[in-house]
């Protein structure tokens, strides 16, 4: 018999919410406390338009409102959809990095899993 919580229904989709927004709050913070490990995940086309630092440190302010909107629980599905769009440009732009970036693509199946999520 498994414990009356884990019957929830809205279980599932809160914990895809916490996954992906931890992933994402962590992926910003570290960036911030130590942004020479993350440069290199940047992609080359848009460090030669913007400083590398700069676009780092937009990207994690954007990882944080990610992180935010997802554990706000409003309009889920489309912060949802966004995170997938934003893993799926992860993974298409570190594609050479797969020993690294294969992980990414079971982020964003979580992330469309939680969008196309019905109760």
């Amino acid at each position: 018999m498994l414990p009356e919580f884990l019957h929830n229904k809205n279980l599932t989709p809160l914990l895809l919410r916490a996954g992906l927004a931890i992933m994402f709050l962590y992926a910003a913070v570290s960036s911030f406390l130590d942004p020479r490990e993350w440069i290199g995940f940047l992609p080359s086309v848009l460090t030669n338009i913007v400083q590398p630092e700069l676009l780092l440190k937009v990207f994690s302010v954007y990882e944080l409102f990610l992180a935010t909107w997802l554990l706000s629980g409003v309009y889920v599905r489309y912060g949802a959809l966004l995170c997938a769009a934003t893993l799926a440009g992860i993974v298409v732009s570190n594609f050479s990095l797969f020993a690294i970036s294969f992980r990414d693509i079971g982020l964003l199946f979580a992330a469309l899993a939680l969008a196309f999520y019905r109760e």
